[in-house]
């Protein structure tokens, strides 16, 4: 992309309250979206016994932890459906219509029979809603990447699309509140019976505003750049194969750290640091609040520093720190000390995640925008990051968990490969130069 001549105008007040109202917006449904997503994590330690068979706890997580896993399959196929529906018809009619199948994946399993009471189809219904969800949020992240990066000005694209993180963390981290509601109201014995499922009808609900808010979004996308040849097409999209390997290489370190410091973390601390899950919970609800806060200043940074600097401190960081710092978790006693070093592990993370929607944005041109970030993020995200539960609990049943550490890092190697082979995107990308006039929304 040719560097335009110096002559931008500055954005007048009423462009910058839509294009403020457009991230709220957009984040508004990306957080529903991941909150109701996450919200099956939070809760696997209550429920699993509900939906398999009585045995070893550990079994019974690694059966909720495959069915985690098995959704991000589908995560792929959401890429490539909602990636082609927002380059052929708008990114404002893909991110509706996710947000409704998110919805009906949540209230599915909060009305879940359980096992005891009609056996088999329990788990099986339960793995029907969460590819339902899987296949919602595989299409949420790359069009919601998309159209806060699109809508953002130039000389603050980092910061403004900090946001999308800002609200998937967001997500996360009221799938905890929550849960840590129900442990001061509800016995353990109380949750475990019942009270599990009020989280997933809190999420079906709140689908219904974040509905409302999508409809109202501006669309950033042109008639033309809709209806060009290949639009939305993976036969275009593989005209360009450099990039979209890129975004499966950045996406493999980065999504298998994230989901390794937060949906795992929590299991972790209780399974091989010895805490109580309520102490895990609120150890956990600290760290991503802080974690969250994070978001925004280093994208902020990027604007001034570039993307790719951004993303080499993260894939040196985790690469070299993540083996001590999960060994040293392992024997945390005191919950200071865990959420210290969880929160500079996520310090490190936040390097990628601050930035993993709109460096990615900036890759590709808006024909296949959508597509080639919600595609290539899905398939490597599926591989890597939704498995990070599994494998870390399949090795901890071998007796050899500290090889996951190792797992982990050599994942980050590979980010850092795919780091090193791109120029910097906030100066080369296909979105505008910072010094490119303003766009209106």
């Amino acid at each position: 992309m040719a560097m335009a001549p110096d002559t931008a105008a500055p954005v007048d007040p009423h462009d910058t309250r839509k294009r403020v109202m457009a991230i709220v917006g957009g984040s508004s449904g990306n957080l529903v979206e991941w909150y109701d997503f996450y919200v099956y994590a939070a809760t696997a330690l209550y429920f699993a016994p509900a939906f398999f068979p009585k045995g070893d706890p550990t079994a019974q997580l690694l059966s909720t932890a495959a069915i985690f896993a098995v959704g991000f399959l589908m995560r792929p196929v959401g890429g490539w459906l909602f990636g082609r529906i927002a380059d052929r018809s708008g990114r404002k009619a893909s991110m509706v219509i996710s947000v409704l199948m998110m919805c009906f994946g949540s209230l599915m399993i909060a009305v879940l029979p359980t096992y005891d009471s009609i056996g088999v189809a329990a788990p099986v219904l339960l793995l029907v809603a969460r590819l339902l969800q899987g296949l919602s949020v595989g299409g949420e992240y790359g069009t919601s990447a998309t159209y806060m990066s699109e809508v953002a000005t130039a000389r603050h694209r980092g910061f403004f699309s900090s946001f999308q993180y800002v609200t998937l963390i967001g997500g996360q981290l009221l799938a905890l509140l929550v849960v840590v509601v129900l442990q001061a109201v509800y016995t353990g014995d109380e949750i475990r019976a019942w009270a599990w499922r009020i989280p997933f009808f809190i999420g079906a609900g709140t689908a219904v505003i974040a509905l409302f808010l999508r409809r109202a979004l501006h669309e950033t996308t042109t008639a033309k750049d809709r209806a060009s040849e290949g639009a939305g097409t993976i036969s275009l999209l593989l005209a360009h194969p450099k990039p979209l390997l890129q975004v499966i290489g950045l996406t493999a370190g980065g999504s298998l750290a994230f989901y390794t410091y937060t949906t795992y973390m929590q299991k972790f601390l209780v399974n091989s640091a010895g805490f109580s899950v309520e102490r895990a919970s609120i150890t956990m609800t600290a760290v991503l609040f802080c974690y969250m806060c994070l978001q925004p200043l280093l994208g902020a940074l990027s604007d001034r520093i570039g993307r790719r600097a951004c993303l080499l401190v993260f894939g040196v960081g985790t690469a070299v720190m993540t083996v001590p710092l999960l060994t040293v978790l392992g024997g945390v006693t005191t919950s200071g000390a865990a959420f210290a070093l969880i929160l500079a592990a996520l310090f490190i993370v936040s390097f990628y995640t601050s930035i993993s929607g709109v460096v990615k944005a900036e890759l590709f041109p808006p024909q296949i925008r959508a597509l080639g970030v919600g595609l290539g993020y899905a398939i490597s995200n599926s591989l890597f990051g939704g498995t990070a539960e599994y494998v870390a609990l399949q090795l901890k049943s071998w007796g050899v968990e500290h090889y996951f550490f190792w797992y982990v890092s050599a994942f980050a190697v590979i980010s850092l490969v795919s780091a090193f082979s791109m120029k910097d995107t906030r100066l080369h990308g296909h979105l505008d130069h910072p010094d490119a006039p303003a766009r209106r929304v």
